[in-house]
């Protein structure tokens, strides 16, 4: 009989992984080692569990969309829009560009329509920057 067997045996028992290592002549790390295998096998890997869950329940699991503070048409490429342009510094109009051309495509508009409104804002910056 393997060692870790009758490891096994004596834990049933209820015996301490001190009074197994005495009567074994091995230590307790190795009494807390096979407790701690067993523990292991007997947990199924998250991957298991994943793969279990219904679309349903991975869908009640994922976050809410929240059109307001964080809509998806403006988080696309890892970093919201309204983070670039306030890290950019940019002013109304050159905002605007950005906005309009980040969310073309993404959102339910007409993609044509929000590269046009691009357009007209970087129009008016132009004409702004050409006035002063």
């Amino acid at each position: 009989m393997k060692m870790t067997d009758k490891i096994r045996r004596l834990l049933k028992k209820g015996m301490t992984a001190q009074e197994i290592g005495l009567k074994l002549n091995v230590p307790p790390s190795r009494v807390h080692t096979v407790k701690w295998l067993d523990k292991k096998k007997k947990k199924p890997s998250k991957i298991v569990e994943a793969a279990q869950i219904t679309k349903a329940e991975l869908k009640a699991l994922l976050p809410k969309p929240d059109p307001v503070n964080h809509p998806p048409h403006y988080k696309a490429g890892g970093i919201e829009t309204i983070d670039f342009i306030e890290a950019k510094d940019l002013n109304y109009r050159l905002g605007n560009v950005i906005k309009y051309v980040s969310r073309a495509g993404r959102k339910d508009s007409d993609p044509i329509e929000d590269l046009e409104k691009a357009a007209w804002y970087l129009n008016r910056e132009i004409a702004a920057r050409k006035r002063a």
